[in-house]
């Protein structure tokens, strides 16, 4: 971490009733003394989108650049992408035959504005702060899944695996 650099201490966590199904995500932000949750329900999802979008919520919400960020997420799909080098790899490739290309290319964005430590966690296990997005984010797949998860719901009608609603 550079001395200038505010250091952002970031927990992630998504769910989904089904895969595709209702989904949630949440995220808590740490910096000194501050603390923020961040919380969505989608209609209709899956986890691994849920994994990634609780990770560019909670970046989007960083309101200084740049800042030194530790994510640690239960998401052995998202720390493998980037911690190997994969999301590079996929990229190059422009995603040919990978899923969630667009929020990947989100993610990826936002990575660009800070340093960011991607860091895995085992899950469901004494991790306070992954307990308490897992709580966050499968309460919101269970009761708050409203919102609308555009791209991926438009990718089923392409495919011909959902009608328009």
């Amino acid at each position: 971490m550079k001395s200038n650099e505010q250091e952002v201490i970031i927990y992630t966590d998504g769910a989904s009733r089904g895969n595709p199904g209702p989904g949630g995500y949440a995220a808590i932000l740490m910096s000194g003394n501050h603390h923020k949750e961040l919380v969505a329900g989608y209609r209709l999802t899956t986890n691994n989108r849920m994994e990634l979008m609780a990770i560019i919520a909670a970046l989007e919400a960083l309101k200084k650049k740049p800042l030194s960020v530790k994510i640690y997420t239960d998401s052995n799909y998202v720390v493998n992408a980037i911690n190997k080098g994969w999301l590079q790899e996929w990229i190059a490739k422009d995603f040919k035959g990978k899923k969630n290309k667009d929020l990947w290319m989100r993610l990826w964005q936002l990575m660009q504005d800070h340093r960011i430590e991607f860091h895995w966690v085992k899950g469901h296990h004494q991790n306070p702060y992954n307990n308490r997005c897992d709580q966050l984010a499968t309460h919101a797949a269970d009761h708050a899944a409203t919102l609308l998860d555009e791209e991926y719901e438009q990718m089923l009608i392409r495919e011909n695996k959902l009608t328009s609603s």
